[in-house]
């Protein structure tokens, strides 16, 4: 196969070290293998022209993906959705809803998300699940059962609702960590007076991707609070090191664990976060299970999966189909 030219238009840049970033650049690499590939922050009329383009976010995507589509009308465009696109830009956002329209594929990076789009748009849409190399687990600090949640502190990760149970959690040992900038200066204030009430919590602020997954690795859990997810790097980063996670029960985290895993809270729900944790670490056989149900889904987040299936779609952008229900 004929090596490509590829842009990835990714609004998140590298500085912002946020999910949509690590996905462009980890496609990046993927891609690179076969295709010519860079990543940029926007593309427009006049700018060299990619065999493909591949835009991350339907909405902060939207002026790149129009002008590409208007410029080059007869070259593919792949719109990757994520989370905020499909669980609330697409359904107020004229422009998010333009982008769906104009891409010539739409890429989900879980298959619940499908039950959002149009009918008449699945035909184009397909899931490809984000991938992370196993890395075995590393020893927590003595005498400490460590709990982790990553993510920037804004209202959709939810960063509220695992401070508030750092002072419910009842088992002995508990230590919370927590990984991640402050977008909302007032989470970042809420984060910094927890840390001073509790002595469990410590917030860690932003942090590398090498180091944040070292401090995952040597954790027992990994909480993710999200109100709304696209398909969360973090869960597949934790799921491959054998780290099980406790999940807001919504659809983007079913889509990536399984609608019969036995770790999700409802959202927003702080007693119910702290009783699963609690309950992690005084109960063996549930935690157990959790291992065993995690590790039995490490397989779709293998880097070779990934790799074939988008290897796959810039060489056959025509050939549709989207993955099975979880």
């Amino acid at each position: 196969m004929l090596s490509k030219s590829i842009t990835i238009v990714s609004p998140a840049s590298r500085r912002e070290n946020n999910g949509n970033w690590q996905t462009a650049s980890r496609w990046a690499q993927l891609l690179g293998t076969r295709h010519a590939t860079t990543i940029v922050h926007d593309w427009c009329a006049g700018d060299a022209a990619p065999d493909l383009l591949i835009a991350l976010h339907a909405r902060r995507a939207a002026p790149a993906l129009a002008a590409f589509s208007a410029a080059w009308p007869l070259r593919p465009s792949v719109l990757v959705l994520t989370g905020t696109d499909l669980y609330r830009d697409i359904a107020c956002d004229a422009s998010a809803r333009a982008s769906l329209e104009r891409a010539t594929n739409l890429v989900l990076l879980q298959p619940a998300g499908l039950a959002l789009l149009p009918a008449h748009l699945l035909p184009k849409a397909r899931v490809i699940y984000q991938s992370a190399p196993t890395l075995a687990p590393l020893p927590a600090p003595a005498g400490v059962w460590q709990c982790i949640m990553i993510g920037h502190l804004r209202a959709e990760k939810d960063p509220a609702t695992f401070m508030a149970a750092a002072s419910l959690i009842e088992a002995p040992g508990v230590r919370l960590l927590h990984v991640g900038g402050a977008l909302d200066p007032a989470l970042g204030a809420l984060a910094a007076a927890t840390a001073r009430a509790s002595p469990r919590y410590r917030w860690l602020g932003n942090q590398p991707h090498e180091r944040t997954r070292e401090l995952l690795r040597g954790s027992h859990v990994m909480v993710i609070a999200s109100t709304m997810e696209g398909g969360a790097n973090v869960i597949i980063e934790a799921v491959t090191s054998a780290v099980p996670v406790l999940a807001s029960d919504i659809s983007g985290n079913r889509g990536m664990l399984g609608e019969d895993y036995a770790g999700y809270f409802p959202v927003g729900d702080a007693a119910a976060l702290a009783a699963l944790i609690d309950r992690c670490v005084l109960d063996t056989a549930f935690y157990a299970q959790l291992l065993a149900q995690c590790a039995a889904r490490a397989a779709l987040f293998a880097p070779a999966a990934e790799q074939a299936a988008l290897l796959q779609l810039v060489d056959n952008p025509g050939d549709q189909a989207h993955a099975p229900a979880p």
